[in-house]
């Protein structure tokens, strides 16, 4: 493993929500990250998919991620999502990428995918502005 792999696990173990919702980090190399967790029926809303604050959470935290893995320590300063579908399957995974950076701030966008008895679909999109913390 990497030493920024390392590190942006030890981080994700300093967060209690991520720890309650039990993500795992499975992806932290500059420029892009991955964040995943395995879906559980606490984490569903009355209609039985993902709870929508879980999808944008997952969102926002891969995000950041993969803001911060060109600009070190940082926080989401804002980010939009769309939902394109409800979330429906046994695991979640947020992909997220870098499309632009600077010294102190970085664009990124994100997928976040549900998989459903093995197969993938895209549940939600989300762009947001990363910003170093000084």
């Amino acid at each position: 493993m990497s030493d920024l792999f390392d590190f942006g696990k030890t981080i994700l173990e300093q967060q209690p929500f991520s720890v309650l919702l039990g993500t795992e980090l499975d992806t932290f190399e500059p420029g892009t990250a991955k964040l995943s967790l395995t879906v559980r029926d606490e984490l569903k809303q009355q209609h039985g998919f993902v709870h929508g604050g879980v999808v944008s959470y997952l969102a926002d935290n891969a995000l950041t991620y993969a803001g911060g893995s060109v600009l070190g320590d940082s926080v989401t300063s804002e980010y939009k999502i769309n939902y394109l579908r409800p979330a429906l399957g046994q695991t979640l995974i947020a992909r997220a990428t870098v499309i632009s950076a600077g010294r102190k701030q970085a664009v990124c966008n994100c997928q976040v995918v549900a998989i459903n008895d093995g197969e993938e679909r895209v549940v939600a999109v989300a762009q947001g502005t990363i910003t170093r913390v000084d």
